[in-house]
């Protein structure tokens, strides 16, 4: 993931159009593939249920936004790729609820769409200088409420527990330092919107410090 993410800032800012060009296509292509993938072996290997697998974690939404940005760079699309996938994305590549292991098709799904959109954050703000407009993070926060509004519906429709606000995840994760439900929900929001506010700050330091800017 850091070489990628490192290849990328390179490529965006030393390398050809041509090159550039085509590195956005293929790590669209490697978002897609995964996050497409996942749903397919789910079908394939009968698993798939709506308690369980429709597309409403936030990291799928990050999929989605990561694509769109790549290949359509306007300024929302590129901010919500940037804050969530070094927030939200990151702690679930850092902690994966994930229940298979290499070498599982679904260990290789899970990390091509989850790494593929940090990389893809990076190529966008860091390489191609595509910097957060001043006020993104309130504007992320709102969306992610909004999200999580569509999953909370979602939730009590299937019994799931899309963006874990039901219950935390299996595996070890932050929420799992965090007190019981419903408090934990709370803790989250108050936890996200620091980090929000801290990665707009380094953000703007970034920007102030880039001589091409």
């Amino acid at each position: 993931m850091a070489a990628a993410a490192a290849l990328s800032i390179v490529t965006a800012r030393r390398g050809s159009e041509r090159a550039v060009r085509l590195l956005s296509w293929a790590l669209a292509l490697v978002i897609f593939a995964g996050w497409i993938g996942e749903q397919i072996a789910d079908v394939v290997e009968g698993i798939w249920s709506a308690k369980y697998t429709l597309p409403l974690q936030l990291t799928d939404v990050v999929s989605v936004v990561a694509v769109v940005a790549i290949l359509h760079p306007r300024p929302l699309p590129v901010e919500l790729t940037w804050f969530w996938a070094l927030t939200a994305t990151l702690q679930a590549t850092l902690t994966p609820d994930l229940s298979r292991t290499f070498p599982s098709a679904f260990y290789f799904t899970y990390f091509a769409y989850h790494v593929g959109a940090i990389v893809a954050a990076f190529l966008l703000v860091v390489g191609e200088r595509r910097y957060p407009r001043p006020g993104a993070a309130w504007r992320v926060l709102a969306v992610t409420a909004a999200w999580a509004a569509v999953a909370g519906v979602a939730d009590l429709a299937t019994g799931g527990n899309y963006m874990y606000l039901r219950a935390k995840p299996v595996h070890s994760s932050l929420l799992s330092v965090m007190a019981r439900w419903p408090w934990y929900i709370l803790e989250t929001v108050a936890v996200a919107t620091a980090m929000l506010l801290a990665l707009q700050a380094l953000t703007e330091v970034m920007r102030r410090r880039d001589p091409g800017q």
